[in-house]
């Protein structure tokens, strides 16, 4: 694996100085700046690549930006409506402009208006770190009683309604305002805020979008982006649904193994490929993310390892982001899946044998407290999480080699 770091840009509290000491290899990063829909020019693109390479005293990092996270895909393209067509057409430049600067691997999602979503962003755990958190019933007193969405009673049991209006019952207006926050709180860095009003508006105008709609929309994205992406020699991965199942009342439709096994068969390219998010996965039981590797490894281009704790057995359930080599996920059995695919890889001669791997989020723990760093996001308990996947990795590449 090449070990990455992801890092938000010069108003990153983490500072490319700062990911120099952790190992990492290669930077994970994205113009957040720019709004949905408008061309990466190579001016943008060239002054992000320098600030990755130089620190603020202009001292050499040895470091390149290897992967885009993410070329957002506009909400016009996912609904095909407004100025879809001229944001496919900035997409293909875009992508033009990445490759031409040497970049290859560009993930993307097609999770409609919010990004990732959770309902607490610094929940404590028994160590006294804080990590965040989906709590389901937090999440339908959100839809029932705050947004106040149509039919969201309806999208739950009754027995996490009545819940969910006992919890909304008890809560103080800061506590309304924090979890308000948390579930809108979106992509860290985006160019875009999200209110309660905006987001109804956002949901309005998915009224008739149903997820066979919402799939073939996605298609057709494909169908003209994969088709510039493999001319240039680029790898394109979608990422998972974060978390996989549906909120809102929006359809999600990149939540199993089900879903990327018909959009990777949809179209058979090596520019067609997925982020296998080990964390986002991992929030459904029913998803076995050492199995999604092992059968669906040679088209997955980038790596996400993080872990989760699942809360209940139900798809849909609350979970909180746990450390990394804790929760459901067995990351030792996903690593040694990784590690066969590698070395499969190798032996096909693939030039693109050593996938990018990020530690993805992390506790606060230590002095991340009050740092105030992008939720999911710190310094230390990132660090922490590479360090133990690290060691992983080699432990397990090295049994693989080790004489019998």
């Amino acid at each position: 694996m090449i070990e990455t770091w992801r890092w938000f840009g010069p108003r990153d509290i983490t500072t490319i100085a700062d990911v120099m000491q952790t190992g990492a290899q290669g930077i994970v990063s994205a113009l957040h700046h720019l709004p949905d829909g408008a061309v990466w020019t190579p001016g943008e693109i060239a002054r992000r690549q320098q600030e990755v390479r130089l620190t603020a005293d202009g001292t050499p990092t040895g470091l390149e930006w290897l992967v885009v996270e993410s070329l957002p895909v506009s909400e016009d393209i996912k609904r095909q409506t407004g100025d879809w067509k001229a944001h496919l057409a900035a997409y293909r430049q875009s992508l033009e402009n990445l490759a031409a600067a040497g970049i290859e691997t560009v993930c993307y999602n097609f999770m409609p208006v919010i990004d990732w979503t959770r309902t607490q962003l610094a929940w404590r755990v028994p160590h006294g770190g804080y990590c965040m958190r989906f709590d389901a019933v937090d999440f339908a007193a959100f839809d029932i009683h705050l947004l106040k969405r149509k039919g969201a009673q309806g999208d739950v049991s009754p027995e996490i309604a009545q819940a969910a209006g006992r919890r909304f019952a008890a809560m103080s207006e800061d506590d309304k305002h924090a979890l308000a926050a948390s579930v809108l709180a979106g992509l860290p860095g985006a160019a875009d805020t999200l209110s309660l009003d905006s987001v109804q508006q956002h949901l309005d105008r998915y009224g008739n979008i149903d997820a066979a709609r919402l799939r073939r929309h996605l298609f057709d994205f494909l169908e003209v982006v994969v088709t510039t992406a493999e001319r240039l020699g680029m790898r394109l991965c979608c990422h998972p649904d974060d978390p996989p199942f549906p909120l809102m009342g929006l359809p999600r439709i990149v939540s199993t193994e089900g879903d990327y096994r018909a959009l990777l068969d949809h179209i058979e390219s090596p520019a067609n490929g997925m982020t296998l998010c080990s964390g986002a996965l991992g929030a459904r039981p029913d998803n076995d993310l050492s199995a999604i590797m092992r059968n669906l490894g040679a088209r997955v281009h980038f790596l996400h390892l993080r872990n989760v704790r699942l809360e209940g057995d139900a798809v849909g359930a609350s979970f909180h982001e746990c450390e990394h080599l804790e929760g459901n996920v067995d990351m030792v059995e996903l690593i040694a899946a990784i590690v066969y695919e590698e070395a499969r890889r190798r032996r096909e001669g693939r030039r693109d044998h050593s996938i990018p791997m990020r530690p993805d989020h992390g506790q606060d723990i230590l002095d991340d407290i009050g740092r105030g760093a992008q939720p999911g996001y710190p310094l230390i308990g990132r660090l922490k999480g590479l360090a133990e996947l690290r060691g992983v990795h080699r432990a397990v590449e090295r049994l693989r080699t080790a004489p019998a």
